[in-house]
């Protein structure tokens, strides 16, 4: 594939896309039928939803996509952050209670909570991400158009499973409040950053399937394992830059909330639940 041929090289996978557009038209039936209710999603929140399903577009059916079929690890590495971290992300944070409401009504949904303990949600993230990079897995995903499918599948539920306990679409353990989050966040990005590593200073590449990347835009094998690697914990990196600002802007104002709380009287047991659950603006 050349460079001119990069910038035109758009895909339409009906397979792919309509689950895309089934999730993004029910969010906007589903918001309108609350905003007449008088119960409107904040526009921020609709932004960030918008961004998620921007962001799987651009994931499954951009240029990018189509280099990350066999062409550059490097390329197949910012496809699956896109797919299993920047996504979910931006769809969780676009989520509000009232919008999942006639889905948490669904039997069994509810049962999922199980993946809002952090201590599931780590390891499963975590086993997911290190199972997929296994040579014989991968290396099928990039050949087998159904596991290169369920493997977009498994790093999109898991990225989702990996920011239920920070975002709490379903509710994660009382305990485990902004504190606790902080440290996992922090968790979960030294296991990406491993990983990371692993790719950057291995030194001989992993994967036979892209042994033509020396081919495409002069990136050698070795090269391209190595920029994957880094893109890895770029992109990492920045997004714990802002999950750990927002949480310590959280932590802030909760540390203010609940010394007005006391100072009004509220014994110490009651102030630390509403804390958790960001419920003061209800005493007020």
């Amino acid at each position: 594939m050349s460079a001119t041929s990069l910038l035109t090289s758009w895909t339409f996978a009906p397979l792919q896309l309509a689950p895309i557009a089934i999730v993004a038209i029910a969010y906007g039936v589903r918001a309108r039928t609350l905003a007449r209710r008088g119960q409107p999603v904040p526009r921020w929140r609709i932004t960030l939803f918008a961004l998620g399903v921007a962001l799987l577009l651009v994931a499954v059916s951009s240029p990018l996509a189509a280099v990350a079929e066999d062409e550059l690890f490097s390329f197949h590495m910012a496809q699956h952050l896109l797919l299993g971290d920047l996504a979910p992300l931006c769809i969780l944070a676009g989520l509000t209670g009232p919008l999942v409401r006639p889905l948490l009504a669904l039997p069994g949904v509810l049962r999922l909570k199980i993946f809002a303990n952090p201590f599931l949600a780590l390891p499963v993230w975590s086993v997911n991400l290190a199972l997929w990079h296994l040579p014989t897995l991968y290396e099928a995903s990039v050949t087998n158009g159904a596991v290169h499918a369920l493997q977009h599948i498994a790093f999109f539920s898991a990225g989702i499973v990996l920011w239920l306990p920070v975002l709490e679409t379903l509710p994660a353990p009382e305990w485990f409040g902004t504190g606790w989050k902080l440290a996992y966040v922090v968790a979960v990005r030294l296991v990406g950053t491993l990983l990371g590593n692993v790719f950057v200073w291995a030194g001989e590449p992993f994967y036979d399937v892209y042994d033509t990347g020396r081919d495409f835009l002069g990136l050698s094998p070795e090269a391209d394992q190595s920029l994957a690697g880094s893109i890895m914990m770029l992109e990492g990196s920045l997004v714990t830059v802002v999950a750990i600002a927002w949480l310590f802007l959280r932590l802030a104002q909760e540390g203010e909330a609940r010394q007005r709380l006391l100072e009004r009287g509220v014994d110490e047991r009651t102030a630390r639940r509403v804390i958790r659950y960001r419920r003061w603006g209800e005493l007020t």
